[in-house]
């Protein structure tokens, strides 16, 4: 059951991660030359937390239109795309090391499907994750191989954890 469960978390991430791309390109043909302009300033800017205060965070877009930004985990700076069709946060082999965890006593029993096909992962506990001055403790994520994961996904483990998160005016806002 959870298999299915994370195969189509999974699908969506995909979709989510893809369909903005495709319709942006047809989007942008539309526009006209001084909104290309306005458009391109806001995506040279990068997609840093910025405070709105102790209890929330606000995060612009990238240029992709994705939530792209520096995260801490376990104390170490991780760069993350916040994904609301992940499940739980994804971390690579890699990153995992970076921050601490030994993968020799990681168990990867669940199977999950992924923008690479299917992949074995291992369940972990993370013990904090901090967006800007967000911090979540005890964070439930999975480690899958480089070859299947090329960056960290803060997926619903943590938003979940959140008050509220919301997109509003090309921003999405993160608060405890």
């Amino acid at each position: 059951m959870i298999s299915r469960v994370l195969m189509i978390a999974g699908l969506a991430g995909v979709c989510a991660y893809t369909l903005p791309n495709l319709t942006g390109r047809y989007l942008d043909r539309a526009t006209t030359p001084q909104a290309a302009l306005s458009e391109k300033t806001v995506a040279a800017q990068p997609a840093v937390p910025v405070a709105a205060g102790a209890r929330e965070v606000v995060l612009p877009a990238g240029p992709s239109g994705h939530f792209v930004t520096d995260l801490d985990v376990n104390g170490r700076s991780v760069r993350g795309l916040i994904d609301t069709g992940a499940s739980v946060v994804a971390i690579n082999e890699s990153t995992a090391r970076r921050i601490g965890l030994s993968l020799a006593t990681l168990d990867y029993a669940i199977s999950v499907s992924t923008a690479n096909g299917l992949a074995k992962a291992a369940p972990v506990t993370l013990k904090r994750i901090k967006v800007g001055s967000i911090a979540i403790d005890n964070v439930q994520a999975m480690v899958l191989p480089d070859t299947a994961l090329s960056e960290t996904l803060v997926g619903m483990s943590f938003l979940n954890r959140l008050s509220s998160f919301a997109v509003e005016d090309g921003a999405l806002r993160l608060r405890r």
